[in-house]
């Protein structure tokens, strides 16, 4: 399995939400250095995924400065998400040597933007579909887009991305384990690579998304607990 730690940022602070509300916020032990830096150290680390979540609510990058230092301090590939609506933004982040980047919103209301999005950067986007249930959520998930999965994924299939992140809102920092059966039917739906995220506690979650296929996930809360990395090291 792939791990992909998560690093969500508010303010330059490393935070979780809990649902994607921004009024459940609570505060990480490690700055958004120390968590580079610690999650740098273990082998099962593929990329770092960093959340810029004012970029997200208020559709426009915020800590561009934040997440260039954050670039320096790894040697690993960084996926940035939060803010990114412009070309403009993606090739700021390309420029201060962002590896992929993920797009949500934008992503998913502008098919042609989109598509344009991903000829210049093939197979370096991942597209992020949040939902509750099989709606699509847009704007810091504050919003329902109206569209579903299943006809999003239908309108992406020839697309050349990096992969899919699918994240079931409703699992979201809730300590209950990801939606294992959603998770399998997207990625049966599908043949680009599908990252689960949300809800993600422990390595038993993680064998069973391998044993569905699964081999990337993005972890969140239970990243920044050290019994978390002891399980699976």
């Amino acid at each position: 399995m792939n791990i992909i730690p998560a690093i969500d940022i508010i303010d330059g602070q490393n935070v979780r939400l809990t649902q994607g509300d921004y009024g459940k916020k609570s505060a990480m032990a490690r700055t958004p250095e120390a968590a580079v830096k610690f999650y740098s150290g273990f082998k099962q680390v593929s990329r770092i995924h960093i959340i810029d979540l004012m970029g997200a609510l208020k559709q426009d990058a915020k800590e561009t400065t934040l997440v260039q230092k954050l670039k320096q301090k790894t040697h690993l590939p960084i996926q940035i998400g939060g803010g990114l609506r412009s070309i403009d933004t993606i090739e700021h982040y390309d420029a201060i040597g962002i590896d992929h980047f993920i797009l949500g919103t934008r992503a998913i209301m502008d098919m042609e933007w989109l598509k344009s999005t991903v000829e210049k950067f093939p197979d370096r986007i991942f597209v992020g579909i949040d939902a509750r249930q099989n709606d699509i959520y847009v704007n810091g998930w504050t919003e329902n887009s109206g569209i579903t999965i299943d006809d999003y994924l239908t309108e992406i299939e020839d697309l050349a991305l990096a992969g899919i992140i699918y994240t079931d809102i409703a699992k979201d920092g809730m300590g209950q384990g990801p939606n294992l059966e959603n998770t399998g039917r997207i990625n049966d739906l599908t043949h680009h690579t599908v990252i689960a995220s949300g809800g993600i506690r422990n390595k038993e979650d993680l064998d069973a998304l391998e044993a569905m296929g699964i081999h990337n996930a993005i972890v969140g809360k239970a990243s920044h607990n050290d019994d978390f990395w002891r399980d699976i090291t």
